[in-house]
């Protein structure tokens, strides 16, 4: 069977893949798979990050904190588009999450607790009798996630890498030290090393190539679009509640995106809104915030997909060449720079990038064995 030959084969062109693939792509011939007709088009083309350093998991912490430095300074020539935006995030705390709130302070950095007067200064929507309590996390930022993403993709190409659209993987195996992935058209492709970036497919995937899974879990996450009116919400933080029920952002300058941070369990799909729970995040926030909703000008919806410990699967498998880029449930942008760095140094044998170092063990595969 004539296969096209490369070094090292990546499934999956959203954020994970992406960032991956042109980091490897640096020592190794690429090729990037992709089943969509365009790259990102599931969850990384429906995210709106934002970098939030005390978000998630130990592991997730130190990949956020690593990304950091890519994001504030990205490498010449990689976007004319700047990636990060400051905006601050605001906790807040109803009378049963106080307890919540003071541990995310004190296990937190440059986050602080602040008077609930100060808290609606920032958001002069706030309702009087909503927060006990309330704190402000000041170095965030919001992450221009398609630059990010056009930006890797570009890289990827410059380093002579491919990218293979509209090319869904229908049977994978290993013969003779390679890889092969035959693709839903007939085509072949060949390397000695598999990166498996599925996303919501990564146990799809991992199942077709005979590696063991992982127990990856979609969960549906929601969001929609409205007018705050008459409130100037440009220079108002992301605000939400500790328990993370609900949260709210500034959205095109003059709306909201809003989303009640539901996790819904889901198969691989193509995830779309549903009416209710589009109505949940609208009483949520309005049980917070005094904002009257005369419509929701658009609503949709994504899969954030967690290990069954929620941190990220990134390393070797049990499979000789084959590695794992998966997991990266709400986490995968503000970690994306650090977590390709990471991917690629372990296909290279090489030690992990700075500030990487004690997130190895605790994002590898091996855990599950």
């Amino acid at each position: 069977m004539n296969a096209q030959r490369a070094e090292v084969i990546v499934i999956g062109a959203g954020m994970a893949g992406a960032t991956a693939a042109a980091n490897i792509a640096t020592t190794h011939r690429t090729l990037l798979l992709e089943a969509e007709e365009s790259a990102g088009y599931h969850a990384t083309g429906r995210s709106a990050a934002i970098w939030i350093r005390n978000y998630g998991a130990l592991d997730i912490r130190i990949l956020t904190a690593a990304s950091k430095e890519f994001f504030e300074n990205p490498p010449d020539g990689f976007t004319d588009t700047p990636l990060a935006a400051p905006r601050p995030v605001l906790q807040l705390a109803p009378a049963d999450q106080v307890a919540a709130l003071d541990e995310l302070v004190a296990g937190g950095a440059q986050i602080e607790r602040i008077s609930v007067a100060r808290a609606r200064e920032l958001v002069p929507a706030l309702r009087a009798d909503y927060a006990a309590a309330a704190a402000l996390e000041t170095d965030c930022f919001d992450i221009e996630v398609a630059a990010l993403h056009a930006g890797y993709l570009k890289r990827l190409r410059a380093l002579g890498g491919g990218i293979a659209l509209r090319h869904r993987a229908g049977r994978i195996w290993h013969d003779a030290g390679l890889w092969h992935a035959e693709t839903q058209g007939g085509e072949v492709f060949a390397a000695p090393v598999l990166v498996n970036a599925a996303g919501a497919w990564g146990d799809v995937v991992a199942g077709l190539a005979g590696e063991p899974k992982v127990g990856l879990q979609p969960k549906r996450r929601t969001a929609c679009i409205i007018d705050p009116a008459p409130f100037d919400v440009r220079a108002w933080p992301l605000v939400g509640d500790v328990g993370h029920s609900w949260y709210a952002r500034p959205e095109a300058r003059s709306k909201i995106m809003l989303s009640p941070a539901d996790e819904i369990d889901s198969e691989p799909m193509d995830a779309w809104p549903d009416d209710y729970d589009v109505a949940i995040a609208v009483d949520r926030m309005q049980q917070a915030l005094d904002i009257e909703v005369q419509r929701v000008e658009h609503s949709w919806a994504g899969l954030r997909t967690f290990a069954p410990d929620r941190s990220l699967v990134i390393g070797p498998g049990r499979l000789p060449g084959f590695f794992w880029m998966c997991g990266q449930g709400g986490y995968g942008i503000q970690t994306a720079p650090a977590a390709g760095m990471l991917i690629a140094s372990q296909i290279r044998g090489e030690a992990p990038p700075p500030g990487t170092a004690d997130a190895v063990a605790l994002v590898s595969p091996e855990r599950f064995a």
